[in-house]
């Protein structure tokens, strides 16, 4: 029988451990820490819950704890029916809830979102506690003009965003604050805006204004100084406003029932670029001349008018909409008034398609006018 030596240092490591007293081996435990493990085997399991689980879970502990610290300090919690997120504290999110009524809104709430929803009122007291708002969101809920308090605007003193689009309005509420960047009141009912709604409104940049049934703006936009981008389109204008704010930038005025357009309307607008007009009424004789022909224009878009003639435009101009209109003739000197290496236009885009001309309209010389032109469309 063959007999296989032991691996060494067995017998003498298990030898060594039998020696040694039971104090070398204990290893030396905190007093603070020995106590926690005593209590916790002395307590049974409830539910068959770790009782060490609070130490690994410690910082959702402290989470909620700040958060309730938080909300006792403001004095009102977040509604049942929303979500505060304790990441955003300050924002409120209640949108999509099928709310009929306003909820409670703590103080410390910026940002609060109400959208698609079924509010039909807004009453004074709806805002009395909501003083520090930046964001209010309100689109697509049934809120009429009648049942909105005159003064549930008139504490926020740092409103930015207002969104009131697709509700049933009739009107502009009253005393919005001077702090609004952005309104957008679109898809209403609203007929008519007069200056004492919009007044002292120069910090307003954007104004949706679409799809309403405003028939005139009178000089309601003469105070509106920092105005870049105005939509007016889808509504029931026969002429364009008054009194453009000087830093427009973007307007819009499609599907109205304008037939003419004021002599050197857009004279004085140096920073405006993109002009849309189509759906409308024009025609060659309620065009001044040389109206678009503007340094600074970008794309003006005339489509679906009544026009027989291509309109004289600037050589800066990149994108020039026509289609649907009666055109008879291609014109190049609409585009080009002076034809060499060094006069050409910078168009890129022209669409004609749904006129009276063909390709064969296009004059030869076009490709030294148009040769910027990405394509021509008829």
């Amino acid at each position: 029988m063959v007999s296989f030596p032991e691996r060494a240092g067995t017998r003498t490591s298990k030898a060594r451990l039998s020696d040694q007293t039971p104090e070398k081996n204990c290893v030396k435990m905190n007093p603070r820490l020995e106590a926690v493990l005593l209590l916790c085997a002395l307590l049974p399991l409830s539910n068959g819950q770790d009782p060490l689980g609070w130490l690994f879970h410690r910082h959702y502990y402290q989470e909620q704890y700040l958060g309730s610290l938080q909300a006792a300090a403001t004095g009102v919690t977040c509604p049942d029916e929303c979500d505060c997120p304790p990441t955003f504290p300050i924002a409120m999110y209640c949108d999509g809830r099928g709310l009929t009524a306003m909820p409670s809104i703590p103080s410390r709430i910026k940002y609060l979102y109400l959208q698609n929803n079924a509010i039909t009122a807004l009453p004074d007291s709806a805002l009395v506690n909501a003083t520090n708002l930046v964001w209010l969101f309100l689109h697509h809920n049934q809120l009429t003009s009648d049942a909105i308090g005159q003064e549930v605007f008139l504490k926020l003193e740092g409103l930015e965003r207002l969104y009131l689009q697709h509700n049933n309005l009739s009107r502009i509420p009253p005393s919005l604050p001077r702090t609004l960047r952005d309104l957008r009141i679109n898809h209403n009912k609203i007929e008519k805006i007069t200056p004492a709604d919009l007044e002292g409104m120069v910090n307003l940049t954007f104004l949706h204004l679409q799809d309403n049934a405003i028939t005139d703006l009178g000089t309601s936009l003469k105070s509106l100084r920092s105005l870049t981008l105005l939509d007016i389109s889808g509504n029931k204008m026969t002429k364009v406003p008054d009194a453009l704010p000087e830093h427009l930038h973007q307007f819009y005025l499609e599907s109205n029932d304008i037939n003419t357009l004021p002599e050197d309307f857009l004279r004085g607008l140096a920073q405006l670029q993109y002009v849309r007009m189509a759906h409308n009424q024009l025609t060659d004789k309620g065009i001044p001349p040389n109206t678009f022909n503007v340094t600074g224009l970008v794309e003006l878009d005339l489509s679906y008018n009544k026009l027989e003639r291509i309109p004289s435009v600037s050589t800066t101009l990149k994108h020039l909409y026509l289609q649907a209109n009666q055109i008879k003739e291609f014109t190049l000197g609409s585009f080009c008034s002076i034809m060499d290496v060094t006069n050409f236009s910078k168009l890129q885009t022209l669409r004609l398609e749904g006129n009276e001309i063909s390709r064969e309209d296009i004059p030869s010389e076009s490709a030294l006018c148009l040769r910027q032109a990405f394509s021509i469309d008829i």
